[in-house]
């Protein structure tokens, strides 16, 4: 109901900010590097893949360095004391139904787990969200079936309304579809077994974001990265077998 009166009293607002920010916004590129590799030496302790959107693809980065998936790998090498297989399928403006799409493409090889960053997309193209989640289910199923990945992570959409590249009421709106993506994406990934919302609350910070006033820095990407690290760290340790005591 809010949804709807919000739209009803801020709509002519609400489009002509959109509108604006959607010709003025700086149109960044992909960051160039691998989007697979080996990080750490040893055993291979995790076959990682992430996959996504422009986040997830690293845009507001210099170079793969700097953006998720790599120093993601990186840090979990260090965390698991061995050698993390990763790769990254994502590609910038992607909806959920992207994702899927770009997933069925590409087919990327088998994984142990997925962190899948979508979202931003499906509310800036005003998907609804129960298709943003059944699609989502698609691509949980894709991903069990055609790269046997044990378990999926979704982290939850930062605060939206801290992008300083929006202006209110439009930032104040579309914080506020980002909140009930969060708690209906929780809700579901509970129906799903070997899926989890990972929360992100606290991690965003405007001070963070690169010069578009919409996507990570290097430094956010980090502290996005070391986030994901500590949960997928949790998900190894539990998965692993249990040695028997006499």
């Amino acid at each position: 109901m809010l949804d709807i009166a919000t739209r009803l009293a801020l709509g002519p607002v609400l489009l002509a900010q959109a509108a604006r920010l959607r010709r003025t916004a700086l149109n960044l590129p992909e960051p160039s590097g691998p989007r697979r590799g080996l990080a750490g030496r040893g055993r291979t302790a995790l076959r990682l893949l992430v996959v996504g959107d422009s986040s997830a693809a690293g845009v507001g980065a210099r170079s793969q360095r700097e953006a998720l998936a790599q120093p993601l790998a990186h840090t979990l090498a260090r965390r698991l004391n061995g050698s993390v297989r990763w790769q990254l399928v994502a590609e910038s403006g992607l909806t959920s139904d992207g994702v899927l799409q770009r997933l069925m493409r590409e087919r990327p090889a088998a994984a142990d787990v997925a962190v899948v960053i979508v979202g931003v997309n499906d509310i800036t193209r005003d998907v609804p969200l129960a298709f943003a989640l059944r699609h989502r289910s698609h691509i949980v199923h894709w991903l069990q079936v055609h790269a046997r990945v044990r378990h999926v992570v979704f982290p939850a959409l930062p605060e939206m309304e801290l992008f300083p590249a929006m202006p209110n009421p439009l930032a104040w709106y579309v914080g506020q579809a980002a909140r009930r993506n969060n708690r209906a994406q929780a809700r579901w990934a509970q129906r799903h077994p070997g899926v989890t919302h990972l929360q992100m609350q606290g991690v965003a910070n405007p001070d963070l974001f690169c010069e578009d006033g919409f996507h990570p820095s290097a430094a956010l990407y980090a502290r996005v990265a070391e986030r994901l690290a500590l949960h997928i760290v949790e998900l190894a340790r539990d998965s692993a077998p249990r040695s028997e005591t006499a």
